[in-house]
């Protein structure tokens, strides 16, 4: 009988969630207040996680490609697992960078790595491969709209010592719904894939570039957001943690409605419908000075978010059928980089232009996005060539 393939990714995606929010908006403070160190050596600690994150995904994702294992994504979730319980052991400098480039930036991985499992899992078992992206998708903002309150929780209870240890099981305990998964389903290798990666090199290009702009607006106007709420509009701080919950409650809805989206349907008018909602959002929330209107604003940041979060995914593994690896790595690597650079650009930005016209700068930046995706070649309809659609799977370890 067949094991039922949903139900650990479910749970797989919310502990990762969970495990990743709890410990993100807390890795700068861990910095400054129990290790002492300058903004600056944060900086470059917490750097130094994502230039190792872009690495480790990028050699992960590949390695799952050549052996459709499951050992890349328990590398993934081990190896931070690990960094998070050597960090309550010192506060070397030095030792806080090798556990960052070492240990902690491979837990970039861990996501890249589940979605790729979910799609080559689920087209094995059911063919709903596809489908299945906004449903874990939901899960995943469902766990970033719980875990900082979690890690609120443990940080007053236990402090940062507790928080690393608890950040650190829920890691160790994405590895059981990765095992309970079964051996991985492989499509058959065969020179079709390698055909259609080709043909699809350009199409790639130019969505990858497009996503890593939508990534950093995103990124960037959350740095503009907070200062133009407080500064701008003289807000309490309350009302910026009031309307970054309230765009994550909207994701949720927002993911899941995209299940019912036909499986044959092509995604990328759906992601460019999307990034144009967003691109609104940034010229309401620039001409919003209510919270009542800042909170209505947060509908459509959700809503782009999602669309963007849960179908850029399958559209990305749809361009290279072959290398779902990969493909879900280039995908989340995407807003690593953004993340790299949208610090530095969103406070220059700020600090140049004021907070207003850094949220605008960020609305052309995605519009820059939405053009090089309306760019790109269209994907197959339903993802896969008619070639591809003959390979049987293998079962690999």
């Amino acid at each position: 009988m067949t094991r039922p393939k949903l139900p650990p990714l479910l749970v797989g995606v919310l502990v990762l969630g969970i495990a990743d929010s709890m410990i993100g908006p807390y890795l700068v403070l861990l910095g400054t207040d129990r290790a002492r160190l300058s903004p600056v050596q944060v900086g470059v600690f917490m750097s130094l996680i994502a230039a190792s994150g872009l690495a480790v995904s990028t050699w992960l994702g590949r390695r799952f490609d050549a052996s459709h294992g499951r050992w890349p994504a328990l590398v993934a979730v081990a190896a931070p697992a690990a960094g998070y319980l050597a960090l309550t052991t010192t506060t070397s400098y030095a030792l806080l960078l090798l556990i960052a480039g070492a240990l902690l930036g491979a837990g970039m991985a861990a996501f890249p790595q589940l979605f790729a499992l979910a799609r080559t899992h689920l087209d094995g078992a059911s063919g709903a491969g596809r489908a299945g992206t906004p449903l874990l998708r939901s899960v995943w903002s469902l766990a970033w709209a719980i875990g900082p309150l979690i890690g609120a929780g443990v940080l007053a209870w236990q402090g940062y010592r507790g928080l690393l240890v608890l950040t650190a099981l829920a890691f160790g305990l994405v590895a059981l719904p990765v095992l309970l998964l079964g051996p991985t389903p492989a499509p058959a290798p065969g020179p079709a894939e390698d055909a259609g990666a080709r043909r699809a090199g350009r199409t790639v290009l130019l969505a990858a570039a497009s996503f890593t702009l939508f990534h950093t607006a995103m990124l960037a106007g959350s740095v503009a957001l907070p200062l133009y709420v407080t500064r701008t509009l003289d807000r309490p701080d309350s009302v910026v943690g009031l309307l970054f919950s309230a765009c994550a409650i909207v994701e949720i809805p927002a993911a899941l409605a995209l299940v019912l989206l036909p499986e044959r349907a092509r995604r990328r008018p759906v992601i460019l419908a999307g990034m144009v909602v967003f691109v609104a959002y940034f010229l309401l929330v620039a001409a919003s000075t209510t919270v009542a209107g800042l909170v209505g604003t947060q509908v459509a940041r959700g809503v782009g978010i999602a669309v963007v979060g849960a179908l850029g995914i399958t559209y990305m593994q749809d361009l290279l059928p072959g290398a779902t690896g990969r493909a879900t790595t280039l995908f989340a690597n995407t807003l690593t980089f953004g993340s790299l650079v949208s610090g530095v650009l969103g406070g220059a930005a700020v600090q140049a232009l004021g907070p207003r016209a850094a949220l605008l700068l960020c609305g052309g930046i995605a519009a820059a996005g939405w053009v090089l995706l309306a760019a790109a070649g269209r994907e197959p309809a339903g993802g896969l060539p008619d070639e591809a659609e003959a390979a049987r799977p293998v079962v690999a370890r």
